[in-house]
């Protein structure tokens, strides 16, 4: 009987609110490329207060390097600040622009 990997970090789903100037300005797209290159699950989409949601899927290395690429944001957007906190749920096939 094959023994459980141990040496796989475990997935978890993180919820990040990123405030700016970041609708309007391409950001959800930068969001989905960057996130589809680093092999994330889950959804980018804007909110009513002009921020952005992004719910990521994957190992705490890959949504650390995602963080900092959240941060950077694409050429004409002004990031102010970016939270980050765990996310209750999802089991995400892909990564996806909501409306």
């Amino acid at each position: 009987m094959d023994e459980p990997r141990t040496d796989v970090p475990e997935e978890r789903c993180e919820e990040f609110i990123v405030t700016g100037t970041v609708q309007g300005v391409g950001y959800r797209y930068f969001a989905q490329r960057v996130a589809v290159r680093l092999g994330v699950r889950g959804f980018v989409r804007n909110l009513p207060d002009g921020s952005v949601q992004v719910v990521a899927q994957a190992g705490p290395a890959v949504l650390d390097e995602l963080a900092g690429l959240l941060r950077e944001g694409p050429r004409f957007s002004e990031v102010e600040a970016v939270s980050r906190r765990e996310f209750a749920g999802g089991r995400f096939a892909g990564f996806d622009i909501r409306i």
